[in-house]
This record gives C-alpha cells, sequence and structure tokens, in this order.
C-alpha cells in the first residue's frame, strides 16, 4: 500500500472543505488524517479555527487577524464615546429642562 503523499501547504479553502465536511458528519476527522497524513490535532485546530473567526481566520496570516481585531475595537470605542457625548447631552437637556419645571420663588 502506497502512503499518501502529505500535502505541504493546506489552502483555506481547501480547509474550510474539509471542516465543512466534517461539521456535516460526511467524513470523520480520523479518516481525513489517514487519507492525508495530517494529525489529528492539526485537523481539530481547524475547525477550532473555523468556528472562532471562519474561513477569513484560516486565510489570514495571524497578524492580520490581530489588525482586524484592533479595527473591530477602535470602531468600538469610538461608538462608545459617541454614546458618551449623547449620555452628556441628554443629561445637560434634563438639568436645563428640570430648571424650567421648578417654581420660582421670590
Amino acid at each position: 500500500m502506497v502512503k499518501p503523499v502529505r500535502q505541504q501547504r493546506w489552502t483555506a479553502s481547501r480547509q474550510r472543505e474539509i471542516v465543512l465536511e466534517i461539521l456535516k458528519g460526511h467524513i470523520t476527522i480520523v479518516d481525513v488524517a489517514r487519507e492525508h497524513d495530517v494529525k489529528q490535532s492539526e485537523i481539530r485546530q481547524w475547525i477550532d479555527t473555523f468556528i472562532a473567526f471562519g474561513t477569513q481566520a484560516l486565510k489570514v496570516h495571524p497578524k492580520s487577524v490581530e489588525a482586524v481585531e484592533q479595527k473591530e475595537l477602535k470602531q468600538h470605542r469610538e461608538r462608545i464615546g459617541e454614546m458618551v457625548l449623547q449620555i452628556e447631552v441628554l443629561k445637560k437637556a434634563e438639568a436645563i429642562l428640570s430648571e424650567e419645571e421648578s417654581p420660582f420663588y421670590d
């Protein structure tokens, strides 16, 4: 029996295909490991990565993943800043309205 040649580089799309086939129950991790001479732990890592980040995480270099996370963090911080400003405006409006509603005593 000829042992299959280990594929040196797995593309993101090929990893995605394998992961989806496993998740759908069409093949098992053991079958893939045997057929392609890949460690089961490596295949489990593909699945964990796919579930955590989707196909994009399988394509990009880890530094790129960090860049995406930093961009998202920046967007969240900007949104929080906008919300803080809105809260401050609402507090000032409430204070003004409270002053207008309070009776004036001479």
